[in-house]
């Protein structure tokens, strides 16, 4: 255990979760709409041919602020606003619709938030219907929203269950309610109760509880009882996630008192105690924080190796085309990104033009696909192959960065290749940065000299070579 707290201790740093690659902070401003489209409109083609593709919905509107949320949000009691950004949502659907060599086949459909149950079961209904309308949906589909304890209703289950929703997720967080004032989040447990047997009911096959660790005022025994409540409920997936206070990025943290964290070393102690519960109650570790039982599709996706992760996290559908629709929302066409206006105004002034509200996206190069790959094969399969064809990148950047993981028994290394040892799967992003070749290359830059020590041609540390491995 002390080994495995030095080693947690050691990469406690700042590390994307690699929802994408390259991620975000990398992308360029503006962006070229006119070549946005084109790709769009291939490979919109390419996904209806096969699996489909995903949408994902953003709904933004909250009716509080939790301070330690990270989400694009707008904060109002005022649910008027409901109608004028559903008809701005349909609008924007019509822009891509135009783009679509033919109607879209949908497999995936994901309402996020915000808090997508802000709205009442009538509007959801009107946005879904008027989307699905003018689609055809795969018959392996999956349909998801997000949803607070607080507000989620049997009527929202029901209006969206009859539209094809088959899984839920409730943001839980932590129940301690002095957390919870602490955080801005008051959210009886009873709530949680309740809206977790309502989808039940409902048919509901799939529910998902968020968890938060390094929350304001958390310990571990407060924690632990928190934990023990929500798994009472028996959800058949839990996200673990860790808390990162970055109050110069997310204002609404400056209202968290700092001398309320936990420590590094008692956050630590916060996740492996954690995921020792978890793993006592019958749920596995899948990997980046999340837990899945046997029984739930994640799970079955990661024993069959066919996992896969996008910005809706992992998923056990695979699709070539992620289309985000709303504000701040995200779109993956496999080779491009594009991210919409995080300005809500910005949002609706774009609409009304009748242009695509896009401000930042970013063209992949035959690199970055490549490394994207190793990415996701470490993320969702624990391994990844070398590719021969990229070894003098691979000697400058990625040997120096995996060698010291392999040194602590995170990864095993061969010339092929590498897979994740168990200690190393609580460290996965860890192993995901040594290909981010973005990131290398800037801290490189920042460092003022590049990586030393595999720049020549002489072979790698103990004869390795460069297979053909893939």
């Amino acid at each position: 255990m002390q080994q495995e707290q030095t080693l947690s201790t050691k990469y406690n740093v700042p590390t994307p979760r690699y929802t994408s690659y390259p991620t975000v902070p990398f992308w360029n401003d503006g962006g070229d709409i006119e070549g946005w489209k084109s790709v769009f409109t291939r490979q919109c083609g390419l996904a209806n041919l096969g699996e489909g593709i995903s949408l994902y919905i953003h709904l933004p509107f909250c009716e509080s602020l939790c301070t330690y949320c990270g989400c694009t949000k707008k904060i109002t009691t005022n649910h008027s606003v409901e109608e004028k950004y559903i008809d701005a949502v349909l609008r924007e659907w019509e822009m891509y619709l135009a783009l679509m060599p033919e109607r879209p086949l949908i497999r995936e459909l994901h309402l996020g938030g915000g808090t997508p149950t802000f709205f009442s079961p009538e509007n959801l209904s009107r946005l879904v219907k008027t989307i699905l309308g003018k689609a055809v949906i795969h018959r392996d589909h999956v349909f998801s929203l997000e949803g607070h304890p607080n507000n989620t209703t049997r009527a929202h289950l029901d209006a969206l269950y009859a539209l094809g929703f088959r899984r839920v997720s409730y943001g839980i967080q932590d129940t301690n309610p002095a957390v919870q004032q602490a955080i801005n989040r008051i959210q009886p447990f009873e709530n949680v109760r309740r809206a977790t047997e309502a989808a039940r009911a409902a048919g509901y096959s799939s529910v998902n509880f968020d968890l938060i660790y390094g929350l304001p005022r958390q310990d571990a025994d407060d924690l632990i009882r928190s934990i023990a409540r929500c798994c009472s409920l028996h959800p058949d997936r839990i996200a673990y996630y860790s808390y990162a206070h970055l109050p110069s990025v997310n204002c609404g943290q400056r209202l968290i008192d700092e001398k309320d964290l936990p420590s590094a070393a008692a956050k630590l102690d916060l996740y492996q105690k954690g995921r020792e519960f978890f793993l006592s109650r019958g749920y596995t570790d899948i990997g980046m924080d999340h837990f899945a039982l046997p029984t739930d599709d994640l799970y079955k996706a990661w024993r069959l190796g066919s996992l896969h992760r996008n910005f809706m996290g992992y998923t056990a559908q695979k699709t070539g085309l992620l289309l985000g629709l709303g504000m701040s929302s995200i779109s993956d066409a496999g080779v491009a990104y594009a991210q919409n206006s995080k300005v809500l105004s910005n949002y609706y002034q774009a609409i009304d033009a009748g242009v695509l509200p896009l401000v930042k996206g970013y063209f992949l190069t035959d690199e970055d696909l490549i490394f994207r790959g190793h990415i996701l094969d470490i993320a969702c399969q624990g391994r990844t192959h070398f590719n021969p064809l990229y070894e003098d990148t691979m000697r400058r950047y990625v040997l120096p960065a995996l060698l010291p993981l392999e040194k602590d028994g995170l990864i095993l290394l061969n010339d092929s290749g590498l897979i994740v040892t168990p200690r190393g799967r609580d460290l996965l992003r860890i192993v995901c940065k040594a290909f981010d070749l973005h990131l290398l290359r800037r801290e490189a830059e920042r460092s003022g000299a590049a990586p030393v020590g595999f720049c020549g041609k002489a072979g790698l540390p103990g004869g390795m070579t460069f297979s053909n491995a893939i």
